[in-house]
């Protein structure tokens, strides 16, 4: 963008009442540089200074490819903002024109550019290297940092050619209103109808048409079968014999859950003493016309298959896709020895993080029927023979697994345990949580009157702090200090969270430090690569979920020996 592609209806540097020159005035006049020309000297400015901002440290290890593209759009929005102040203070003055920067002025620009441009890429690569040692993954390489700085050179330009042209459109359309109304009463027009158009073609036609693409697109990997993983011919899972749900409508997530788990004999084997198989129930979003139906047949499903009958049942709340940690469940099975049973259901096609922007309240409204519909079911038995009644989730499954409690009171009366890992900002009991912490816990690990039922985790040890009582029932908030999705907040473009106010976490470089909108277009772009970091960092939870359910549950003649023996086969095997 120019200064001309804000909400300005005349180019700042050129008289609005100038006639159009015609080509012999133009032939006639020396013309300006092409950069004098085509961009701006303090959006440029202010463009670079956002560039080398974007190159401090994030939460998490980036390309240089991806780094180029975070700092691009970086620059791109300080370009921006710095046309958009310019124009402002004209548009104060009731200037028509602002000066030009003379040449000179460009040439000390490009001079610190690139003095600039030389000390960032030296600094990010500095910070990387402390980024990627914490998370115990390799260094780029030498010619990676030189590369990230060209990178963000050109996705800048690029950014701002595109927000040249809209510019361009802007001010076609001002001049032709210009005929019938004055200059300001036609930006504000055409600028105000632009938006409208826009903010329409977003919210109706474009949403419904991507939407339907999306959807479409992701249902078809859906319905794939996978030749590998053939339909069960056991009848305590789902799609098996017997069952009321077919194989091929539980989803492609939905069958590799059914289809997965540690068999009878690696339980056996692994508690010394006879196992039996665990159940596991589903219901795909193709197994019933609604999310209501969907849930009553997945509970149907469990009584159809005795698990009533089992110690633990587990409501388990999935992500959009209908994912579900492996290493979750898988832990449960192997403490009870195949001695539970595990019920879920899909609501959406979507990923996990589409399925957050478009699809939250599907993901609600199907946590709340699945443990209506199970409790339900649980509770019209004596309370003796009740199995013990548990719920999970990671991510947006966290946040579809709170909804039926509303209060940490709720959920502690009407469960035996919770796990929830990689919780969201949306989550209503772990922001209360966090927000109500007791003085002096950090926010990205608090303590919550004092770990009376509630603990949060980043390592194993987390789970023993602090050291005062814990009753029962339990539940775990797993969250690394790393991970974009539990910290992400639309408050970090104008506010400092307090989890850059205080001491950083165990894995968060001590340089990361809060800059308006900048953390928040970081931290943005962290959520993309969330899951592309070892086991313990960002937004990946397999092992230490074992020290987490082993705290929760206590199960009969557990150890922490056993703990220690199934963590590295919950990474091998039992993850997906």
């Amino acid at each position: 963008m120019t200064d001309t592609d804000t909400l300005a209806p005349k180019d700042p540097q050129e008289p609005s009442a100038a006639p159009e020159p015609t080509p012999e005035d133009e032939s006639s006049q020396v013309q300006p540089p092409w950069w004098l020309r085509h961009y701006t000297f303090f959006g440029t400015a202010i463009g670079l200074v956002f560039i080398w901002l974007s190159m401090t440290p994030s939460l998490l290890p980036r390309g240089p490819l991806f780094q180029g593209a975070v700092s691009g759009a970086a620059g791109a929005i300080g370009y921006a903002i710095g046309v958009f102040g310019v124009w402002l203070v004209r548009y104060m003055r009731s200037k028509e024109t602002s000066p030009r920067a003379p040449t000179w002025a460009w040439l000390a620009l490009l001079v610190v550019g690139v003095i600039g441009q030389v000390l960032a890429i030296i600094w990010f690569h500095v910070w990387q290297d402390d980024v990627r040692d914490f998370m115990g993954v390799p260094r780029l390489g030498f010619w990676d940092h030189p590369l990230t700085a060209v990178l963000a050179l050109v996705f800048l330009f690029a950014f701002v050619e595109i927000g040249q042209l809209v510019g361009r459109l802007v001010r076609y359309l001002v001049r032709q209103l210009d005929r019938f109304a004055p200059p300001r009463v036609s930006a504000v027009v055409v600028v105000g109808l632009l938006l409208a158009l826009s903010i329409a073609l977003l919210n109706g036609v474009v949403v419904r048409v991507a939407m339907d693409v999306l959807n479409k697109s992701f249902a078809s990997v859906n319905d794939e079968l996978d030749a590998d993983n053939p339909a069960p011919t056991s009848d305590l899972r789902s799609g098996g014999p017997g069952s009321l749900v077919t194989w091929d409508s539980l989803g492609h997530q939905g069958r590799v859950f059914v289809g997965g788990g540690p068999t009878v004999d690696e339980l056996t084997n692994f508690n010394n003493a006879p196992a039996i198989e665990p159940i596991r129930v589903y219901a795909g979003k193709n197994s019933a016309e609604d999310l209501k139906a969907t849930a009553a047949l997945a509970a149907q499903e469990l009584l159809r298959t005795g698990g009533l009958n089992r110690d633990v049942v587990a409501v388990a709340t999935t992500t959009g896709t209908g994912w579900i940690n492996a290493a979750e469940a898988s832990s449960l099975e192997f403490m009870y020895n195949g001695n539970t049973a595990i019920v879920s259901m899909q609501y959406s096609y979507l990923p996990s993080w589409l399925s957050f922007l478009v699809d939250k309240e599907n993901a609600r409204q199907a946590a709340q029927a699945l443990f209506e519909a199970v409790d339900a079911l649980v509770r019209v038995m004596p309370e003796a023979d009740r199995p013990k009644l548990v719920v999970f989730g990671e991510s947006l499954g966290s946040f579809g697994g709170e909804t039926p409690f509303l209060s940490l009171n709720n959920l502690l009366a009407r469960t035996d345990g919770a796990l929830f890992s990689g919780p969201t900002f949306n989550n209503t009991i772990w922001t209360h949580l966090t927000q109500n912490r007791d003085a002096g816990s950090p926010e990205w690990l608090p303590i919550f009157d004092e770990g009376q039922n509630v603990r949060f985790a980043a390592e194993p040890k987390n789970l023993d702090r602090p050291d005062a009582p814990w009753g029962t029932p339990r539940v775990v908030y797993m969250q690394h200090a790393s991970d974009p999705i539990a910290w992400w907040n639309p408050d970090l473009l104008f506010a400092k969270p307090d989890w850059l106010k205080e001491p950083r976490g165990y894995d968060v470089s001590p340089e990361m430090e809060w800059i308006p909108v900048v953390t928040f277009l970081q931290v943005s772009a962290d959520m993309a690569v969330a899951i592309d970091v070892p086991d313990g960092h960002g937004h990946v939870y397999i092992r230490d979920v074992a020290n987490a359910w082993a705290a929760i549950m206590q199960p009969p003649g557990w150890t922490p020996e056993k703990t220690e023996r199934l963590r590295p086969l919950l990474l091998r095997g039992y993850s997906s």
